[in-house]
């Protein structure tokens, strides 16, 4: 045993254990008990009643002396009593109904030995060992009364032992220290009626290194939780006009103070109190007059987990906020709705269009601009350009597929199906001349804009598994892309098939057939205004 734990607080720990001790036996003897006397009811063992009974009297006052002992004065010595006699009086008041006890089981053992009422001869039997085991802890209690007395027997050495041990790892405290500062300084309210509660409560704090305000009743506390933010609440329970208790509720309803944690310190010390204290949501509670230690540690376990409750609350913001610039970059690459199906599981996705119209357009001149302006410039005004064309389509509805080099690439009736995809990009090829003739004005430099675009079937998905990439397929871009390249600096140039759909709504002038590779010469046409 280490010589680092005293021989008084070793005693005073080996008193408390073998109190908690006691308790198991004699409430398992007083179970036994009860199932025996209701086997044994109903006339099958009638004769063995009147002795059940008795053993049923002697454990319910051997469980209320034990029970007494466990939660009140009797586990402690009186004043001037040595621990000698303090154990030979706890002895004495425990041997008698146990006596009473193991003296029936016994004799009702011998008397059913012949029987064939097996399971309630088991069962006292059960009860008898229970009976041995609390009075082996009497024992227990004589021979742990003082140390030098325990070198002979192992078993009350290693019950020594085991006690020191836990001794060992809780420190005694240091009541000489002055309280140190809070490593992490609070902002705590003291709500008391009492102005000197309050008074000391608040000048306690203060010396931790805390913040304190103080609220005289429920009213003022609640106004001032209503536009201060505190880390932790002191709540006194008896106060006039509003009780604590109606003050908790309300913190806890409310969605800015609920998890903010409060600790009751009331004179109101019924177990009633406690617990509905604790079920309404107070994260602790205690009893005036309160140990100042205690208290301290109560406070400094409640804003640990404040702190550590605030942490997580801010690590899901951030998460969240990374969460929706993760969506934001996507929604950049891919559609809301095919966002929508990877989300939901699909990891496949290719689908077959019947028809959309397919947008191409270059910036003529613009490559010559890059290789004789600064990169930053050259950049800036690709970037002004394609920003344009970037909010123009999304105005009308239009899918951007991607940019190559100074090409740009979009298509309208994917992927949800527009009945209008033909007018939405003949809408924006003209916006997009418009926009390029701008910026090329107000930048000075020679650049234009040439468009094609065609209508026809595609296939459209996602490759990739890291970069992903949603494009489309087919011969509808290959012809819309021969649109754009046979096209003039300054003009939108449009397929027979294309120009059929948009009817009335726009005005063409004829340009000629070109050859389409696998469908032979196309009739085309140069779009100029949109019909009012």
């Amino acid at each position: 045993m280490s010589t680092n734990v005293s021989g008084e607080r070793l005693n005073r720990a080996l008193t408390v254990f073998l109190r908690q001790e006691l308790q198991a036996p004699a409430i398992a003897i007083t179970d036994f008990l009860d199932i025996i006397i209701e086997n044994a009811s109903g006339g099958s063992r009638d004769d063995l009643l009147a002795d059940l009974e008795r053993m049923r009297t002697a454990s319910v006052r051997l469980n209320a002396f034990v029970a007494d002992l466990v939660q009140n004065t009797p586990s402690i010595p009186q004043q001037g009593e040595p621990f000698e006699e303090f154990y030979r009086r706890i002895r004495h008041d425990l041997r008698t109904p146990l006596n009473a006890i193991k003296g029936y089981s016994e004799l009702l053992i011998e008397d059913m030995e012949g029987d064939g009422e097996n399971n309630l001869r088991d069962d006292l039997k059960k009860l008898k060992e229970s009976a041995d085991q609390l009075l082996g802890q009497v024992v227990s209690m004589a021979a742990l009364t003082r140390q030098e007395e325990l070198a002979p027997q192992d078993d009350h050495r290693q019950q020594t032992g085991m006690v020191a041990d836990v001794l060992r790892t809780l420190p005694p405290l240091d009541t000489r220290n002055a309280p140190t500062e809070s490593s992490r300084p609070s902002r705590i309210l003291v709500i008391d009626d009492n102005a000197a509660n309050r008074d000391v409560l608040a000048r306690r704090l203060t010396r931790e290194g805390h913040d304190a305000e103080t609220a005289t009743n429920g009213s003022t506390a609640l106004e001032l939780v209503a536009v201060r933010e505190f880390d932790l609440i002191l709540l006194d329970l008896i106060m006039p006009d509003m009780s604590g208790f109606e003050v908790l509720r309300r913190l806890k309803a409310a969605e800015h103070t609920r998890h903010v944690p409060v600790i009751v310190i009331s004179a109101l010390d019924e177990l009633d109190s406690v617990v509905r204290c604790i079920e309404a949501g107070a994260e602790d509670y205690l009893s005036k007059p309160f140990n100042p230690t205690l208290l301290r540690a109560r406070i400094g376990a409640c804003l640990e987990k404040k702190w550590l409750r605030d942490r997580e609350k801010q690590f899901i913001v951030d998460l969240e906020r990374e969460k929706r610039r993760s969506e934001t970059l996507l929604l950049n690459i891919l559609p809301q709705s095919i966002v929508n199906r990877m989300r939901d599981g699909e990891t496949f996705i290719a689908d077959h269009i019947a028809e959309v119209t397919i947008l191409f357009c270059d910036l003529v001149g613009f490559t010559a601009f890059s290789q004789t302006y600064p990169a930053k410039r050259t950049i800036d005004f690709l970037s002004r350009i394609f920003l344009s064309f970037d909010s123009l389509a999304s105005e009308l509805g239009v899918e951007k597929i991607k940019t190559i080099g100074d090409s740009y690439m979009a298509a309208a009736g994917i992927p949800e199906l527009q009945v209008d995809h033909a007018n939405r990009i003949a809408a924006l090829s003209l916006r997009m001349m418009e926009a390029v003739r701008m910026i090329s004005e107000s930048t000075g430099l020679a650049i234009q804009a040439r468009i094609g675009f065609h209508t026809g079937p595609v296939v459209a998905g996602v490759i990739g598994t890291h970069k992903f990439v949603y494009d489309i397929w087919g011969d509808t871009v290959n012809t819309a892309s021969r649109m754009e390249s046979n096209s003039l600096p300054g003009r939108i140039q449009v397929s027979e098939t294309t120009r059929n759909m948009l009817k009335n709504s726009f005005t063409f002038e004829p340009r000629g057939a070109i050859e389409i590779k696998g469908k032979g010469l196309m009739e085309t046409f140069f779009l100029t205004i949109r019909n009012k």
